[in-house]
């Protein structure tokens, strides 16, 4: 299952309504996709599989060491917010 990190208060689906969502982010000024770039460890020789996985344990480390509460998982399966 497809997983995204995305802001407690950011009301819209990444999955779905991508757009809207980047703006909302970058607006803010929280940058989360180039957080996620520098916490995943990832390389353009993985496999696709091997990508998205350590994407997700990103994503899942991101969320545990959450101190101040803001960050958090949505699965591809989640309702738009």
């Amino acid at each position: 299952m497809a997983v995204m990190l995305t802001t407690v208060d950011n009301p819209y689906n990444p999955f779905t309504q991508w757009d809207s969502w980047y703006a909302f982010d970058t607006q803010k000024g929280y940058n989360t996709c180039g957080y996620l770039a520098r916490v995943a460890q990832t390389s353009e020789a993985f496999p696709e599989k091997l990508e998205e996985e350590a994407i997700a344990e990103a994503i899942d480390d991101i969320c545990r060491l959450n101190i101040n509460g803001m960050y958090r998982k949505v699965t591809d399966g989640d309702d738009d917010e």
